[in-house]
């Protein structure tokens, strides 16, 4: 598999994340995304005509689009169908309602990034980040209530899912764009796990787990 990627885009960041997850093999080829805008030359637009990243190639197939690239992989590399439970009718709904939620995340929460750190003027900033408060806000009290009873992911499952990988690049971003995350403890909490997960990579601006807190003696 070949993944068109450039290192600083959260949407080809999650798909590194699951296949770091998965242990799959697979090779990248280096988009120059800025300053250089290569994802919008033709050459480029011969593999995605939207120019748009991530892309991938895997025996012949070519996929656009970050979240049916997760949906793809999860679906031939996890033989389990933990990230991507397709014979759960109910839970595969909720894993897809919050995939079209990270599109949210995508179009609030990284345009602000792109606004204050590629220099993208264009973006109504004060918009992205009223956006991206109104999606964290709604994301912090559904894993507040997660986890008073006891689950600790997006989904309703013992494991994360795709869902979880959807969400967590550009929550973690967020600072980038001016979005602060402290009025959010559960999704703090939550992210805190997800570095936790085997197999977890970091990128720029996302760091390793610090130390886990334990409760001291009583």
């Amino acid at each position: 598999m070949k993944l068109y990627n450039y290192e600083l885009s959260g949407n080809c960041y999650k798909l590194r994340l699951l296949m770091s997850f998965l242990g799959v093999d697979y090779e990248t080829e280096a988009i120059d995304f800025y300053p250089g805008q290569k994802h919008k030359s033709p050459d480029f637009r011969q593999i995605n005509p939207l120019g748009q990243l991530p892309a991938i190639e895997d025996n012949g197939l070519v996929l656009r689009d970050a979240q049916a690239i997760l949906v793809y992989i999860a679906s031939k590399y996890d033989a389990d169908g933990t990230w991507y439970p397709a014979q759960d009718p109910a839970l595969l709904g909720q894993v897809m309602q919050w995939l079209a939620f990270a599109d949210g995340i995508t179009a609030t929460a990284s345009a602000a990034r792109l606004h204050d750190g590629l220099y993208y003027s264009h973006i109504d900033v004060e918009a992205a980040r009223k956006g991206a408060h109104t999606l964290f806000r709604i994301l912090d009290e559904h894993l507040f209530f997660a986890e008073d009873a006891g689950q600790a992911w997006i989904c309703p499952s013992d494991q994360p899912t795709i869902a979880d990988i959807a969400c967590f690049p550009y929550i973690m971003l967020s600072e980038e764009g001016g979005i602060n995350r402290m009025d959010y403890p559960a999704i703090r909490r939550w992210c805190d796990r997800f570095k936790r997960i085997p197999g977890f990579i970091v990128m720029p601006g996302i760091f390793p787990a610090g130390p886990a807190f334990e409760k001291p003696a009583a």
